[in-house]
């Protein structure tokens, strides 16, 4: 286990501002502290994030965070050993917004800098709150990614499938919008589809005839759109059944999906034996009831231990980037004044770019 490591990470990727102090020791890694600062009212009137907006926003309340998170955890700076920030991938400007916080803390304290993959973090979560041993598989489901990976290592992620268009947060994002449900759509969504009728319509599983791995959620939304506005042209608007009805259908066609393309790439994983299999899921969506519920039931089936960080870390957190930082640090890997704000920076560095690629590198 080494020596008792505390360390400060800070979060900033899109538009929650976080700070947190992890400590890892011989009793096991804990959270002393989790701060985390969302903008969902700053950007309520636009129907998504403004990437300026949360830039700014970040960089206004940052240094705030960072006090609550030490004044929580009843450490001062002087006590923690370094400081992991997200580097990427993520809203450039907030990115960048985190990065040059981390920067300064490190400059006037003379601590350790690590930059973290924003993915990494996600993926690495499981090891903070389960002690999960690798190699384990990993389905990532956020707004912006999703992606199912080996994690062998805590730098070392082999990435079996991902969506070549939209991420399932996404989806349920803009899914929400056409139904005229708040954001964030995914929390909204599953309200709404609780009591609606999940067959009523035939929504497409979109590449479940392809043998990989691979995920598609944008023909969904185009689905959803036709079947509103049908309702909306035949009858004139949308019933509160309608609106439930919609909602179930469209969250189990993702649902289904989402466990179908697991299911394929839990068989890839056992192929390599692993002495302990496990599934481990983070991100947003995988605060989803159902699409929870169908992981744990595919798990059960398969003989793999199933495995879901409390909500709280399964989405945007600091305490998952001082983690990730934690185990970089213990491998002896820092970062100087050099590290650069990424808006790109995949987690599987030599597999294709599955939703291409430019001169800040492949987005995935």
């Amino acid at each position: 286990m080494g020596r008792t490591i505390t360390l400060l990470g800070l979060e900033s990727s899109c538009d929650d501002t976080a700070a947190a102090v992890v400590r890892d020791g011989p009793g096991g890694p804990a959270t002393l502290s989790s701060v985390v600062r969302g903008q969902a009212a700053l950007h309520a009137g636009f129907g998504g994030v403004v990437p300026e907006l949360a830039a700014r926003a970040h960089a206004e309340v940052l240094d705030h965070c960072v006090e609550a998170a030490l004044e929580e955890a009843g450490v001062a700076l002087a006590d923690v050993d370094g400081i992991a920030v997200t580097a990427g991938p993520g809203l450039i400007g907030g990115v960048l917004s985190g990065v040059m916080c981390a920067k300064g803390l490190a400059a006037a304290t003379g601590l350790p800098l690590i930059g973290v993959n924003h993915l990494a973090g996600h993926a690495l979560t499981p090891r903070l709150t389960d002690g999960l041993a690798f190699p384990y598989l990993m389905l990532l489901v956020s707004g912006g990614h999703c992606q199912l990976l080996t994690v062998e290592a805590h730098d070392r992620f082999r990435r079996l499938g991902g969506t070549i268009d939209d991420a399932p947060g996404e989806a349920f994002d803009k899914g929400a919008r056409l139904l005229g449900l708040p954001q964030p759509g995914g929390p909204a969504i599953e309200a709404a589809a609780q009591g609606g009728d999940a067959e009523r319509f035939a929504f497409p599983r979109p590449l479940l005839d392809r043998p990989d791995c691979d995920l598609s959620f944008s023909g969904l939304k185009t689905a959803l759109l036709r079947a509103r506005d049908a309702l909306v042209a035949g009858q004139g608007g949308l019933t509160g059944r309608d609106q439930a009805d919609l909602a179930a259908s469209f969250q189990a066609a993702i649902r289904d999906v989402l466990a179908e393309k697991t299911r394929r790439a839990i068989r890839v994983y056992l192929e390599t034996n692993p002495p302990r299999p496990a599934l481990a899921v983070a991100g947003g969506v995988a605060a989803n009831g159902p699409i929870r519920a169908a992981l744990t039931a595919l798990c059960a089936e398969a003989g793999v231990a199933f495995v879901a960080p409390p909500p709280a870390l399964c989405t945007d957190n600091a305490a998952m980037i001082a983690w990730a930082g934690l185990e970089r640090l213990r491998a002896g890997q820092t970062d100087d004044m050099t590290l650069a704000a990424r808006p790109r920076w995949p987690l599987d560095e030599t597999a294709d770019a599955m939703l291409g690629s430019g001169r800040r590198g492949a987005k995935a």
